[in-house]
């Protein structure tokens, strides 16, 4: 929970680099957020079925996915930063199939030892 708080508090900050224990950590407990979220949708009868489209999720979770929207993005590109590369790389994800799977890669890559020109190994900080 921690490290969701960490990502939290540098709301919009694409510079540095983000460890992958952070990076990790956010999406898990971002997905746990989202999965409660959802429940609640359903057990307040916020889900937004009468749109006729199956599958639109509710109000609750729609604000809590627009509220860390900046945050996803931001520990996305740190985290790319450790790796070495640029925040532009997330962009790979988009090309079907291969994309995807070099983002994955780069996400459970290991840290560059030493300071990169996107700042110090956070690891020995």
């Amino acid at each position: 929970m921690n490290w969701w708080l960490i990502a939290i508090k540098k709301y919009a900050e694409f510079s540095g680099r983000a460890r992958r224990t952070e990076y990790w950590m956010f999406y898990l407990f971002s997905v746990i957020f989202s999965i409660v979220a959802i429940i609640l949708d359903i057990v307040l009868g916020t889900v937004l079925e009468e749109l006729g489209i199956v599958g639109v999720f509710g109000i609750v979770y729609s604000l809590f996915a627009l509220a860390i929207f900046l945050p996803s993005l931001a520990v996305t590109v740190r985290r790319l930063h450790d790796v070495g590369k640029s925040g532009w790389w997330f962009f790979i994800s988009f090309v079907p199939f291969i994309g995807g799977l070099w983002f994955f890669i780069l996400s459970v890559t290991d840290s560059q030892p030493n300071e990169n020109v996107y700042g110090a190994n956070p690891k020995l900080i």
